[in-house]
């Protein structure tokens, strides 16, 4: 089993976008249809982050993210375990591999 979908309600949109983009997403623009414009990444096993602005749904509240950073790395962050905080105040354990280890989950 894997995680398709991750999806999270903000009213800091742009924040976020530049937090979860400085960890190595690449977060790029959607729009559905009517919807909501918002971000979305793709996971290396193909499920996708989404980022989503809080209108007519509220702020997504407490979640801890376990994540691993993409091959090509997190930005400046030397490899191993790091505990951030997102604009919302959402814990983020973002672990970074050693240069030519393999990744999973980013």
């Amino acid at each position: 089993m894997s995680v398709g979908l991750l999806v999270i309600y903000t009213a800091r949109l742009e924040e976020c976008r530049g937090f979860y983009a400085g960890l190595g997403f690449d977060l790029v623009p959607e729009q559905h249809g009517n919807g909501p414009e918002h971000y979305a990444a793709v996971f290396a096993d193909g499920g996708v982050l989404e980022l989503y602005p809080a209108t007519r749904r509220p702020e997504t509240g407490y979640v801890r993210l376990g994540l691993t950073a993409p091959s090509h790395g997190a930005g400046d962050r030397p490899a191993g375990r790091h505990t951030l905080t997102d604009p919302d105040g959402r814990t983020v354990v973002l672990t970074v591999p050693e240069p030519g280890g393999t990744t999973t989950g980013s």
